[in-house]
């Protein structure tokens, strides 16, 4: 189901800051790009000056416009409610940074598992909500940040919501990206990609701009819920050329290694044009079950060294001994440094029970196994991940 951004919405008022697969298998018919090779060590990211490390915890379809066309019936939040299917989700999160062997860290991210008591207004929403983001920036943290500051605003204040979930999120993409441009105070030449998840009772909706990642536990098994936007993969360079861009040695006419980014506005035209470089997201949307546990958000530092199967074997195994999300976002971080990443590190982790994830039990057959279901998901991430 495609739905459309409403792009005549006014801009409104913000405040910035200054200085600031199922296993081998892909859900978009395409092997996406998840390595780019260790040996790249030139991103097109230039440093700035900030070096940090942080985490935080807290408790409390895949929709392309430019490609599909096919229903523009609004999407609301009302009928995916927990209450009419027995289940609902319970939030609580925990994300991990390092600044890894970049000299300036880039990235920033939010975590809110509680939208109503984030917003402290009385909301009128359908479902208990949470919001989450990933934000990997390069040339400079001011788009990194101007975005973790004003992509929630943008989308709650957006016309479109929250009758229509899937077009306030696309407009709230592009109207950030417009009101950082008209920012005085921050450097319009940084940029950052911008993974973002909005989850209202059980439906949850991915938005994607760019190469972090999305991956849902699914009792044990990795789902990627978007895909990374490279330039020299298929489905990006078609569109790039159709724009008027190249791919030149796999980056965005010869300077960027994203193919969809906010920010970056000296190689963007002017405000509403078509442009190679584009801030729209693709979103993914999913109705969670009592079978999907979890929910981990990267930035490319991470899925550079590692497999998604391998990733969510990782955390599974983790909440299963300590139920602490935020221990889950520092075991990746660590194992990510351990195999070389190139790159700044940001991870969150969402889990959707109170609980840990119960240990899987195999229906006993006449075949004798000699490794358990969980023990072939963490082989299976092994391979996958080249060691």
């Amino acid at each position: 189901m495609t739905a459309w951004a409403d792009f005549s919405h006014p801009l409104l008022m913000f405040q910035g800051r200054y200085g600031r697969k199922e296993i081998g298998s892909s859900l978009f018919g395409e092997e996406p790009e998840s390595t780019k090779g260790m040996e790249q060590m030139n991103d097109g990211k230039p440093p700035r000056h900030l070096s940090v490390i942080r985490h935080c915890a807290s408790t409390a379809r895949l929709v392309d416009s430019s490609e599909q066309d096919s229903d523009l019936r609004p999407r609301s939040l009302a009928p995916s409610l927990g209450e009419q299917h027995g289940f609902l989700p319970v939030f609580r999160s925990g994300s991990y940074s390092d600044i890894g062997p970049k000299p300036y860290m880039e990235d920033e991210h939010i975590c809110i598992d509680d939208i109503l008591s984030h917003l402290g207004i009385g909301t009128d929403l359908p479902a208990p909500g949470a919001f989450y983001g990933v934000f990997d920036g390069h040339g400079g943290a001011d788009a990194a940040s101007f975005v973790r500051s004003n992509l929630l605003k943008f989308i709650i204040e957006d016309q479109n919501f929250p009758t229509s979930v899937e077009k306030a999120m696309k407009s709230a993409f592009v109207m950030t990206d417009h009101a950082f441009a008209d920012s005085p105070y921050l450097d319009c030449s940084s940029g950052t990609t911008v993974l973002a998840a909005l989850i209202f009772g059980r439906t949850m909706l991915i938005a994607n701009a760019g190469d972090c990642r999305a991956v849902l536990g699914k009792r044990g098994r990795a789902v990627e819920l978007s895909r990374d936007h490279k330039p020299n993969s298929r489905f990006e360079r078609l569109r790039i050329e159709k724009l008027g861009g190249i791919v030149c040695d796999g980056y965005l006419n010869g300077q960027l290694s994203v193919s969809r980014a906010l920010g970056d506005w000296h190689m963007k035209g002017q405000k509403g044009s078509s442009c190679p470089l584009s801030a729209e997201p693709e979103l993914q949307e999913t109705i969670l079950t009592e079978e999907d546990e979890f929910l981990i958000m990267g930035c490319d530092g991470l899925w550079d060294v590692m497999s998604s199967q391998f990733a969510v074997s990782i955390v599974r195994k983790e909440l299963m001994a300590h139920n602490d999300p935020e221990r889950c976002s520092r075991e990746l971080v660590l194992e990510a440094l351990k195999r070389n990443t190139c790159d700044n590190l940001t991870v969150v982790v969402v889990c959707f029970s109170p609980n840990p994830p119960p240990r899987i039990e195999i229906a006993k057959s006449r075949v004798r196994r000699s490794i358990s279901l969980e023990g072939l998901h963490l082989l299976q991430g092994v391979l996958d991940s080249n060691i």
